[in-house]
């Protein structure tokens, strides 16, 4: 399946004894990989449907199903993560789709060839994709992480945690993440204000190494995903009640900005819903 064409830092290298086109020189960094000033938080939830306008200032992310979330730009940017390709009874096309392989409830090979930018998080076996897509208001890049392989192996830099940068905001996907990030991984990670984490305890990783991730990470919203029972979800629930706080909703969806953010971490779970027309 053809790839976007995207500036990535891995295609640069080989090119620094040459002049850079000027949109290599214009490149945006990352405001993540910073030291961010604390910002006192406020009341951050608020109730919103996918075809509302975003306020100004703020993002909103909608959990869809699974490791599926869709996240909303002021400017009308739409990008889901780990596609299926099914988000719902609804004619929208996503701007941007991030994928993963692990299992088939992670990606598909077949998106809609009207999104613009389909992210595979995965590259040739062993070898790994970079990716650093600069829309203006959404910023998306990867970090690669290897994974098991089908026969018990495992495929080096096979999944891919991605990160969207959007009104001064950090937002973390873990993917199918099978290992402990590395301390080069953690840093190339940098901030992630918001973290979308699997707590199946077993497909991904064990709950105590998923829970090590997020404690090491210490995101100002953690939002549950890749449960398939309550036993899981509840147990990861109990383990972190003592560090983080816990806001159950009943909706799907969330809307926040960066002065928004809790003063303390808290564990947001929100209810999968597929959207509706």
């Amino acid at each position: 399946m053809p790839r976007p064409t995207l500036a990535c830092a891995a295609t640069l290298l080989p090119l620094l004894a040459a002049p850079l086109p000027a949109e290599a020189q214009e490149r945006r960094a990352s405001h993540c990989i910073a030291i961010a000033d604390a910002t006192p938080g406020i009341g951050y939830l608020q109730k919103a449907a996918w075809t509302d306008p975003v306020p100004e200032f703020s993002v909103r992310i909608q959990y869809l199903s699974h490791a599926s979330f869709l996240i909303q730009t002021r400017g009308g940017l739409d990008a889901v993560t780990d596609f299926t390709g099914y988000i719902g009874n609804v004619p929208m096309i996503p701007d941007i789709v991030t994928m993963n392989h692990a299992h088939t409830s992670h990606w598909t090979a077949n998106p809609d060839p009207a999104i613009p930018h389909v992210l595979e998080g995965w590259g040739p076996f062993g070898e790994g994709i970079e990716h650093h897509l600069d829309l203006g208001e959404m910023l998306v890049r990867n970090v690669s992480t290897d994974i098991r392989s089908a026969y018990g192996g495992t495929e080096t830099r096979g999944n891919s945690i991605f990160v969207f940068e959007v009104e001064g905001l950090c937002i973390g996907h873990l993917g199918h993440l099978h290992q402990e990030p590395s301390d080069a991984q953690y840093a190339a990670l940098g901030r992630i204000d918001v973290l979308m984490v699997p707590v199946d305890g077993g497909m991904t990783m064990p709950l105590e190494d998923m829970e090590r991730v997020v404690a090491r990470l210490r995101s100002s919203v953690i939002l549950p995903m890749h449960w398939f029972s309550g036993a899981s979800l509840e147990r990861f629930i109990a383990d972190l009640s003592g560090t983080f706080a816990i806001e159950r909703r009943d909706g799907s969806e969330l809307v926040l900005g960066l002065r928004d953010l809790p003063p303390r971490p808290t564990v947001v779970v929100l209810q999968p819903q597929w959207l509706e027309q």
